[in-house]
């Protein structure tokens, strides 16, 4: 490649120019986009969204335990028509996307009242490139639903919100990446289970556990359908995500798996020598997707949460961190509880339930278009960069930050982040060419929390790789 040809990051990269960078809230111009993530963004359809929602509610409920022989009623008929959508797709596309189901029998449990099958659906984006397409990165949501009885399988629960809303996206952005190719591998999941215990996703990551799959990072959409609060009060411009993989961690140093618990320990001891609390592969995950959805869609917020979940509440993406996998989980700013998992009715002059009615479908295409943005960045990118260490070695005023070469060829040069503590997202950056080693002269490593991206010759960057203490041997 001839260094004409370069666009100006991958210019600077290639000479070791040394460029700052402002915060990372107006480094997300419209310079930095990719042609191909914005084609997908604008391919995001708030019609087809709209009809995939209607028809998922028209079912009247998915409660894991209704019947399955029906073609109108009941999650069996709902399973079969995602999938038919997924076919469908994935046919326009050249048969670009691997759809099936992924069914098991899960046995009696806490609110499983005797064994039932569990079906999740499940399209599969093989990646292109040699050394890459072995990471994956998941996304879902779960197409199972409940009325106030999370026992109760007949009553209507039409979960236009909770979770058609999140389905209807993942649906949707498959269908809008399945047109392209990438990097790395994408898993598009429409689980079952959920209301239950997580139980279809569990069941997905565990497989993945035991097949030593690399999950690079995981995405759950969960209540994303409403823009309007039970105030009143609309927001139609902003999405929670919920990012914060330490309680995991400190779940893990308690395993059972002696190896898991050992590796688990290292991690919270490197973390917690260092100030790193809030990087985790999780944390830089949901530092990600904030920058990459805020730089596609220019006015609209990414709010990170630091913290796994919404208290008394769980999703999907546990069962991922569970397993040791990031995992994040996007969430409408304001939930209206009287749209969630209630019984169809009027109480008092007020309407109950889950409906169509109360999702606002334009608002769903944009949190759709965030993961989009994020999901097509992450697998066009290289992987994060390994072994990456601050050197403690001497009192001064630098730092001194060293990393292993990734493997991928087309990697460019790397790129050195840094923030004050406390602070939510990376605040500077230096792009530092093809190097695995760089002195920042005058800044101090005492006062900073330091990570490294890769940039390819696209440059298209990779998540941070936050920056332990190191010492030679």
């Amino acid at each position: 490649m001839r260094i004409s040809d370069c666009n100006p990051i991958s210019l600077a990269l290639a000479l070791g120019v040394v460029t700052m960078t402002a915060p990372a809230a107006s480094a997300a111009d419209a310079a930095a986009r990719n042609p191909q993530v914005e084609a997908i963004v604008a391919a995001i359809s708030p019609q087809r969204i709209e009809a995939r929602i209607r028809k998922l509610a028209s079912f009247h409920t998915r409660h894991t335990l209704s019947e399955t022989t029906s073609d109108s009623r009941g999650i069996g008929a709902a399973r079969r028509w995602i999938k038919a959508e997924l076919d469908a797709c994935s046919k326009a596309a050249g048969g670009a996307l691997q759809v099936a189901f992924d069914a098991f029998t899960q046995p009696q449990a806490r609110r499983v009242p005797q064994a039932v099958e569990i079906v999740n659906v499940v399209a599969i984006l093989p990646g292109t490139l040699p050394g890459a397409r072995e990471r994956h990165f998941v996304v879902s949501g779960h197409y199972d639903s409940m009325p106030s009885n999370v026992m109760d399988p007949v009553s209507d629960a039409p979960g236009a919100n909770d979770d058609a809303s999140g389905v209807a996206a993942v649906m949707e952005i498959a269908c809008a990446m399945a047109a392209h190719r990438f990097d790395a591998t994408l898993v598009f999941m429409a689980v079952a289970g959920e209301e239950q215990g997580l139980l279809g996703a569990a069941h997905w990551a565990e497989q993945a556990k035991m097949k030593r799959l690399d999950i690079a990072g995981m995405i759950t959409n969960d209540i994303i359908g409403s823009s309007t609060a039970d105030d009143g009060a609309r927001n139609d411009r902003a999405v929670r995500l919920f990012a914060n993989g330490l309680p995991a961690l400190l779940l893990a140093q308690a395993s059972a798996d002696a190896a898991a618990a050992q590796l688990a320990r290292g991690h919270i001891e490197a973390i917690t020598r260092s100030g790193g609390e809030a990087d985790t592969p999780a944390h830089q995950l949901g530092r990600y997707l904030k920058e990459t959805g805020e730089r596609y869609l220019p006015g609209f917020s990414v709010d990170l949460i630091p913290r796994p979940d919404r208290f008394l509440r769980g999703g999907d993406h546990l069962a991922f961190l569970e397993r040791g996998y990031a995992a994040v989980r996007f969430t409408e700013p304001a939930e209206d509880y009287r749209h969630q998992h209630q019984n169809v009715r009027v109480e008092q002059g007020v309407q109950y339930g889950d409906l169509p009615e109360f999702v606002d479908f334009s608002y769903v295409a944009q949190v759709a278009r965030v993961n989009a943005a994020g999901l097509a960045s992450l697998a066009l990118a290289p992987a994060s960069p390994r072994d990456v260490g601050i050197e403690v070695v001497a009192l001064e005023n630098d730092t001194t930050l060293r990393w292993s070469a990734n493997a991928e060829p087309d990697v460019l040069g790397y790129r050195i982040l840094w923030r004050a503590p406390g602070e939510p997202v990376w605040r500077h950056s230096r792009d530092v060419g093809n190097a695995t080693r760089y002195t920042l002269k005058g800044v101090s490593k005492d006062n900073y929390v330091f990570a490294v991206a890769a940039v390819d010759r696209d440059g298209n960057a990779s998540p941070a790789s936050f920056a332990r203490p190191w010492r030679p041997r």
